[in-house]
């Protein structure tokens, strides 16, 4: 990894097809944004995933859509910096077997404790 490894950052939930065609990062921090997302992804399945209970009020989001994914990749998320006032937050994708020859869109949710630090993220080695 790129970073140090962040412990209090847990996977949520994640699954191989979010509707999202493109790479991007949201950070959530309330309900109301949480379930925006979902009744995206939700858009075309019946009956749709169900949305992950947060306690808004002690963590926030992140919600990491790779876009157009062939084969099997994950993200890893680690710490590339942190000041006072912000954190930088490393995306690596872990290296997968290139056999499978199925697209994905997949997309991941993490929780990590609340913070009122500006949250960066880079992509790394993609």
């Amino acid at each position: 990894m790129a970073g140090e490894e962040m412990e209090n950052l847990i996977l949520v939930t994640s699954d191989g097809y979010s509707g999202i065609a493109e790479y991007e990062v949201m950070l959530i921090k309330d309900t109301k944004s949480l379930n925006k997302f979902y009744s995206q992804v939700n858009k075309t399945r019946k009956p749709g995933l169900p949305v992950p209970m947060l306690d808004f009020s002690k963590e926030m989001a992140i919600v990491v859509c790779l876009g157009e994914q062939k084969g099997e990749r994950t993200p890893q998320l680690s710490q590339l910096s942190e000041t006072e006032e912000e954190r930088t937050i490393a995306i690596e994708l872990s290296d997968s077997e290139k056999t499978e020859s199925y697209i994905s869109y997949p997309f991941y949710v993490y929780k990590l404790p609340i913070s009122s630090k500006t949250i960066n993220f880079q992509k790394v080695g993609w």
